[in-house]
């Protein structure tokens, strides 16, 4: 029954959600070996963690600017060609360490390189959706791969990243490269022409209509701040989970796997489960809902020594983590104009990764001078804050 449902999603709909599966599959093979092969070639903590600041780094440089040649070019095409050239490029890393000619200022490059192609494939992937399914299956749609985006990009390719660095360090590098070019010829299999973008001036004006149109739209602009803060609360207090799972908890490494494979699980049963429960009950109940998920999950995080409790919270908040984000892309493709998709959307992108990449920061300095513990009081303090704010507003979903 579930594949008669996906099948009335349309061909199209299909290639495009292989695309993204076979995508996010590398993607996350990438992550998880990245961080293994710098560390094969230096110890320095600050070095290891560079390489994922160098792929996160072109959102908070570029996004805005990326959303405008989103709005100005196909779409389908983008994607093809973004996809082939990042494939290319994770095809040098892995040709460099098979010769053993591989340095840290070349993974630098080329992930910096992989977070530009992102900033434009992913924002382009988001605004080509609508074209491809009809507005009232959308939930349905994003429920499909929010799914497979979280059982690709954490729970199936962090293991398999690892087993393949083990077995060959390019190894994983190779694999991610063929699903680059497998992404780019499923796209191009599609037969959906989706029009053009209405971006055609000058580059900063049409970024000014992006902002503009998000900020005017009280219901977006209030997701956007929410999640802003919600992401800097949330990075903070992860940056230092690890600790905490050590301290608090009293886990090893193994433990520290559990807690994050049940995080990973509970994201797979919240998109799974995503486009029945959003029949059910209203929006606007599930995200003010969600919001008191978080108050509760670092709440019950700073207070709990028990791991098992500690293991269901997250269970809980991986469901509503991806549930709020199906949400958010249904309204965001439902009310953005399609001229305006690609600059609104990345606009939207980089409210959140700049949260991300403050509260990473912030949750080390916290930690540091006031504990670990302290971190996730401060994350539930402040999601309480937000939640109080934003509790009337968010009454339009």
């Amino acid at each position: 029954m579930r594949a008669l449902r996906s099948a009335r999603l349309g061909a199209d709909f299909t290639r495009l959600w292989a695309a993204s599966a076979v995508s996010n599959l590398g993607d996350g093979i990438t992550l998880a070996a990245g961080p293994l092969l710098v560390a094969s070639l230096t110890g320095e903590p600050l070095l290891v963690a560079g390489a994922a600041f160098a792929q996160q780094l072109p959102w908070l440089l570029v996004a805005p600017l990326s959303g405008v040649y989103v709005d100005r070019l196909d779409r389908r095409r983008l994607i093809i060609v973004v996809n082939v050239l990042r494939g290319l490029a994770v095809a040098g890393l892995a040709v460099a360490i098979a010769a053993s000619a591989v340095s840290i200022p070349l993974i630098y490059a080329v992930f910096f390189l992989l977070g530009v192609g992102e900033t434009l494939a992913d924002t382009a992937f988001g605004a080509l959706i609508p074209a491809t399914v009809a507005a009232d299956r959308l939930t349905i749609a994003n429920s499909r791969l929010a799914t497979t985006t979280v059982l690709g990009n954490q729970i199936l390719s962090k293991p398999l990243g690892g087993w393949l660095f083990a077995s060959a360090a390019a190894l994983p590098f190779a694999v991610d490269a063929i699903t680059f070019l497998a992404g780019a010829a499923l796209i191009a299999a599609m037969r959906v022409r989706p029009p053009r973008g209405t971006a055609t001036g000058r580059v900063r004006e049409d970024v000014r209509a992006g902002l503009r149109w998000l900020w005017r739209h009280r219901l977006l602009r209030t997701l956007a701040v929410t999640m802003g803060v919600a992401n800097v609360a949330f990075c903070a207090a992860f940056a230092v989970f690890a600790l905490l799972a050590r301290e608090r908890l009293g886990l090893a490494a193994a433990g520290y796997g559990f807690l994050l494979a049940a995080f990973g699980v509970g994201g797979l049963v919240g998109g799974f489960l995503s486009a029945r429960v959003q029949r059910a009950v209203p929006a606007r109940v599930l995200l003010r809902g969600g919001l008191v998920v978080e108050v509760v999950t670092h709440a019950v995080l700073a207070a709990t020594t028990e791991p098992l409790l500690a293991g269901a919270v997250l269970a809980v908040f991986g469901a509503h983590g991806v549930n709020w984000g199906i949400i958010v892309a249904t309204l965001l493709q439902r009310s953005v104009p399609d001229g305006l998709r690609g600059r609104v959307g990345s606009v939207y992108s980089l409210v959140q990764v700049g949260g991300a990449a403050a509260g990473s920061l912030l949750g080390g300095l916290v930690g540091q001078v006031a504990g670990v513990t302290a971190t996730f009081w401060a994350a539930s303090a402040a999601m309480a804050a937000i939640t109080v704010v934003s509790w009337r507003p968010l009454a339009a979903a």
